[in-house]
């Protein structure tokens, strides 16, 4: 009977010893992982840098406008510090974009037409698409150059306003307004518009491709009349933007660095500047188990859903 009772109290002891042990590596294991993580993130740390290719004699600054637009922080200041570079002889806007927010597009071309004025040449090369809002930015540069197949245009403005009032009125929700005027909650999803409403909106609409008519009947010199038999959405293929001036000419990226550099009088290869993004060790390695892929989605979703401005240059596609 005693030498049971020991063999159980060594075997209860040994659990616990092991138990103990266990739970020290365990929280050792969690203790290294977050200091691991601190340190690299407060060592590491995040920013922007600017890369040069190239082995010529003067520099090109490239701007990749590959976004849909929702701010226009990124680009305004990239073309602000590149602007005021004086080794920077040359701008090159490489847009691909659907478009997006009225206001930033218009930030975005004030800042692209400042440097141009400013007498720094600013040359757009279109890849895929250069549209609505993107196109609006494009047209404060010096000259626009796409590829055949890409598609430009869409000279428009959309507003998009969903409405949830018959599945709020399924699952029993329901809301009261409390209001200072008529069109204080116009556009509220949980009640359908209204001729007020409409006509509202509609009036924000106009004056906004009104204006967008103005830029882009100035900057590529297109009487305005003459111009609103294009600006009813619709895209063109570069070639087509090319026979109604929509465009300068037709090239690849390659060519349009070329062509900046030819304008900018650099001699032979140009040196490519851009800004890159400088992450912290923990955002590099999630890139390299394709975690930017998986952000880049989420962003997107998040955009695309929760964020969106109301009124928008954008070709819905």
């Amino acid at each position: 009977m005693d030498n049971t009772n020991q063999l159980a109290g060594k075997s209860n002891s040994g659990r616990l010893f092991w138990g103990i042990m266990i739970s020290l590596i365990v929280i050792a294991v969690l203790f290294a992982g977050i200091s691991f993580i601190f340190l690299a993130n407060v060592l590491s740390g995040s920013g922007r840098y600017d890369e040069q290719t190239g082995k010529g004699n003067g520099k090109i600054a490239v701007v990749d406008l590959d976004f849909t637009i929702l701010s226009s922080e990124s680009i305004v200041r990239q073309f602000k510090k590149f602007g005021e570079d004086k080794s920077i002889k040359a701008i090159l806007l490489k847009v691909n974009t659907p478009g997006g927010g009225v206001a930033a597009s218009q930030e975005m071309y004030e800042a692209i037409k400042k440097t141009r004025d400013s007498g720094k040449p600013v040359v757009v090369s279109i890849s895929s698409l250069g549209a609505s809002g993107g196109y609006y930015a494009a047209c404060g540069g010096s000259l626009i150059i796409a590829n055949p197949g890409s598609l430009v245009g869409s000279i428009g403005v959309i507003i998009n306003l969903m409405n949830f009032r018959e599945l709020a009125e399924k699952i029993g929700i329901s809301e009261n307004i409390i209001k200072s005027g008529e069109l204080k909650d116009a556009g509220n999803p949980l009640r359908e518009l209204n001729d007020m409403d409409r006509e509202y909106f509609q009036s924000l609409v106009d004056d906004s491709y009104d204006q967008f008519l103005d830029v882009v009947s100035v900057s590529r010199k297109i009487e305005k009349e003459k111009l609103r038999e294009y600006a009813n959405g619709r895209v063109f293929t570069g070639r087509q933007a090319k026979e109604i001036g929509l465009i300068d000419s037709l090239g690849t990226f390659e060519d349009a660095v070329r062509i900046t550099g030819e304008i900018a009088g650099i001699e032979g290869e140009p040196v490519i500047v851009r800004e890159k993004k400088k992450g912290t060790l923990i955002e590099r390695i999630l890139d390299s188990f394709n975690g930017n892929d998986i952000r880049a989605i989420k962003n997107e979703l998040k955009n695309e859903i929760l964020e969106q401005p109301i009124l928008q240059y954008k070709f819905v596609y």
